[in-house]
């Protein structure tokens, strides 16, 4: 087996900053001559190739993340990264590169500090403070090396940070960036790149309100416009004061949260945009400006929560009918931001956001948003339902269920959202496919709430089957009144896709809601027609939906389908598939043969006698002659139902036998399958195989004897079985021996057992009053009329068996009374 624990993935920063997969192999560590040290070695999975062989240096800072992955880097622009499948083989190779450097394993960076002297790790540990050279265009250089040499070690970092804060260098930076643009500096101003880019990577809260600030931040997009590795500068403060424009839809009154609104925008624009896509290591250091954006959205949101006027304005403008559709637009669109910028919110926060929004009517506003023709106005308002759904579905459901008692079904905010998803234009139905989602949503009961006054359940699906789920099953209707699709374009298909997968999802989860919806409306046979469609992915949405209903096992549908005849679409779409080995085929003889291991009886005798005749040459699985035989055997237990009761009595009642090996047989003949045993072959018990010939061929010659008192009971079934124009029985004797014979009764002229002219004497061997002294066994079976007979069937012969070796255990004294 394969030693998961090593199974590496190799990655590599590309000049992009972006990483590239290698190959995936399994990783060891070893001394390698070649390199004169311990190294990692990565060899391919696929052929044994070397993927990796680097030294484990002891000066390159290795660091480890996410408990799977180690990254390092191995020259200036070439890092590299090791990707664990499991932990454990992550900490093995950790603990070896620790091991070479010296370094405690529980470390997530091996080289947290410079290594430097001891003397110079005295003077950075004693000295107050790192000293900052001049800020002086001549000294540019030597300010962009104090910075890059302090980014490796915490202890330097802290120091350099404090010095800039302390003397409000990063200003004076700034103002020489004017001087430097001014004189077409170019070098000065790449070495103000390398320094401002070094300054993030600090990663010091007090740095960033200083360089974010309304009178720096500008400066400090544009120090980041001149990176040495492009030959022209980008024009980022370009588009930012040109391009990019403020869109106040609502005035904001508060300062304050204007400015904050600004400076959000553009410390996002600078993460995405401006700084290049930061290496394994810079990632980490740039935590501290995640968190200021982060910190940011959820002042922005709170000061618009607590701004009642705004929202006021903002919902009435929104709802206001004289609102021209441009405005309209911009409304929506904030509206739609300010809830995605609420998923920042702790949970606790996001619940009194959207309370606030709630009684602000949001719901109902949206519902006026939605009846609109503008598809992006529509689109944008559908987004924002989406957050209210996912956040809190029961507070939809409820403003909907009371919301129908005042107005018409078209109108109600559910079949809006049913609408738009019918209606929807785009070829690939985006929207149309998150709409599915969330109404999916709204009628899951398993997020429903009940409650000691009232159960949602209940309630909402008794309001969605009365008043929506007609809207829903329109276009099924539509397209289903003819044998075929009347429309089946891929457009049509699709929508009616995702409408089958709403309803089968409704059977596996509804109850009798959706049973009587699909009874009543005669769903089950529009969804089939379906099943002619020339795109295959619809046909299987009409099959699964029919499966789903079959896998139910509930007679109610049950007797639909065979009152409908619902099995013959499939059958015909079975047979126009042919010989094809596709998921059509497979998914058909699945269901069928759920229907065989399931033992379904109705379904069964249903299929056999209105489809045999088309199935029966299939023969390259066996699960039409597996229904066939099912079939049967239920026929010859309702052919003979007097024998199969009385059989039943007898196995129940005739003899008492030891418990324990009763639990035994009883055990192997439920552990027997019927259908995997041969017509006649009994199930025999372990106690049978020790018989030998003898004494099985005994009772078998006294039944001989005694089977000419069987005449007129023989004769009344056959009369039976004639008139119901089937076939008679063959009447079996299996022997545990192997040996078997056969009685048969093919037809009334037949010489039966028991005929006239053959009584059996009362001193006869085998007659009912006679017992023969040198016989140890008798097999027999009494009935009402005092007759004597041993019926045995196709599909009950371990019945038989279990019967005759209980009888061989009985002393002659019981047997004797049995017989009387």
């Amino acid at each position: 087996m394969t030693d998961t624990r090593r199974r590496v993935k190799v990655y590599t920063l590309n000049e992009d900053r972006q990483w590239d997969d290698r190959g995936t192999g399994h990783v060891s560590s070893g001394y390698v001559e070649r390199l004169k040290g311990m190294s990692l070695l990565v060899r391919a999975e696929s052929d044994g190739s070397l993927l990796l062989e680097s030294k484990i240096n002891p000066n390159t800072a290795y660091q480890k993340q996410q408990d799977t992955l180690i990254v390092w880097s191995e020259a200036e622009n070439y890092d590299l990264a090791l990707s664990f499948q499991e932990k454990a083989g992550c900490d093995e190779i950790w603990e070896k590169i620790c091991q070479v450097q010296g370094k405690d394993p529980s470390v997530d960076i091996t080289q947290d500090l410079v290594d430097e002297s001891e003397e110079e790790r005295f003077d950075d540990m004693s000295s107050p403070g790192l000293e900052l050279p001049s800020c002086e265009l001549s000294r540019f250089e030597e300010i962009a090396e104090l910075v890059a040499s302090s980014l490796p070690s915490p202890l330097r970092r802290e120091k350099l940070a404090l010095a800039l804060e302390n003397e409000g260098y990063i200003k004076k930076l700034l103002e020489l960036f004017h001087v430097c643009e001014d004189l077409e500096n170019i070098e000065g101003l790449h070495h103000l790149y390398e320094i401002i880019k070094g300054i993030f990577l600090l990663n010091r809260t007090a740095l960033f309100e200083v360089m974010f600030s309304e009178e720096c931040i500008m400066d400090v997009i544009g120090c980041l416009e001149y990176d040495p590795a492009l030959s022209q500068p980008r024009k980022h403060r370009e588009f930012l004061t040109k391009t990019a424009k403020f869109k106040e839809v609502i005035p904001i009154s508060d300062p304050e949260l204007k400015q904050k609104i600004h400076q959000t925008y553009r410390v996002q624009y600078i993460q995405d945009m401006v700084l290049p896509t930061p290496s394994v290591f810079e990632e980490n250091m740039l935590s501290t400006l995640h968190s200021f954006i982060f910190f940011n959205k959820v002042e922005i949101v709170g000061m618009l929560q607590e701004d009642e006027k705004f929202l006021t304005d903002l919902f009435a403008q929104l709802t206001d009918e004289a609102t021209d559709e441009e405005k309209r637009q911009e409304l929506v669109n904030f509206l739609k931001e300010f809830c995605a910028f609420s998923q920042t919110l702790q949970p606790q926060n996001r619940d009194a956001f959207f309370k606030t929004l709630s009684n602000m009517g949001i719901l109902p506003a949206l519902e006026v948003i939605l009846g609109m023709d503008d598809t992006q106005v529509r689109s944008a308002a559908t987004d924002i339902f989406s957050y209210l759904v996912e956040y809190n579905p029961s507070m939809v459901r409820e403003f909907v269920m009371q919301e129908a008692q005042q107005n018409d079904d078209d109108i109600l905010l559910i079949n809006l959202i049913i609408e738009h998803m019918i209606c929807d234009t785009d070829p690939e139905l985006g929207g149309a496919v998150q709409l599915m989602g969330l109404l999916r949503t709204l009628v899951d009961p398993e997020n429903m709430l009940a409650t000691a006054n009232k159960t949602e359940k209940t309630e909402f699906l008794g309001f969605f089957y009365k008043h929506c789920m007609h809207v829903l099953t329109a276009p099924l209707l539509a397209n289903t009144t003819e044998d075929k699709p009347s429309k089946d374009d891929f457009q049509t298909a699709q929508l009616l896709a995702l409408v089958l997968e709403l309803l089968t999802f409704c059977v596996e989860h509804h109850t009798y809601h959706i049973k009587n919806y699909i009874i009543n409306k005669d769903i089950l046979r529009r969804v089939l027609v379906l099943m002619a469609s020339k795109h295959a992915f619809l046909a299987l949405c009409a099959l699964r939906f029919k499966r789903k209903i079959i896998g139910l096992k509930d007679e109610f549908y049950n007797r639909y389908i065979m009152k409908s005849f619902l099995f013959e679409p499939v059958v015909k779409a079975f047979l126009h598939n042919g010989s094809r080995y596709n998921l059509m085929n497979s998914a058909i003889i699945e269901m069928f043969e759920f229907i065989r291991v399931e033992d379904i009886k109705s379904l069964t005798a249903h299929v056999i006698e209105n489809y045999w005749k088309a199935l029966e040459d299939v023969d390259y699985v066996q699960t039409f002659k597996g229904l066939k035989l099912r079939f049967e055997q239920q026929r010859e237990r309702q052919d003979n139902p007097k024998l199969d009761s009385m059989r039943s009595i007898l196995r129940n009642h005739r003899y008492r036998r030891d418990a324990r090996t009763l639990e035994d047989e009883e055990e192997m003949w439920f552990n027997t399958d019927e259908d995997d045993m041969e017509d006649g072959e009994a199930v025999v018990s372990p106690s049978d195989k020790t018989k030998n010939d003898d004494d099985i061929m005994d009772p078998i010659s006294k039944f001989m004897e005694r089977k000419k008192l069987k005449e007129s009971e023989e004769k009344e079934v056959l009369l039976k079985t004639n008139l119901s124009g089937r076939q008679s029985p063959s009447f079996k004797l299996s022997l545990s021996s192997g040996t078997k014979t056969t009685l048969s009764s093919q037809s009334p002229a037949t010489n039966l057992p028991g005929s006239p002219g053959s009584p059996g004497s009362p001193g006869s061997p085998g007659s009912p009053g006679s017992i023969p002294k040198n016989t140890s066994q008798t097999a027999a079976i009494t009935t009402k009329g005092g007759l004597v007979g041993l019926v045995d069937y196709p599909d009950d012969d371990e019945d038989d068996d279990e019967d005759e070796d209980k009888e061989d255990t009985l002393p002659l004294s019981k047997k004797a009374k049995f017989e009387s």
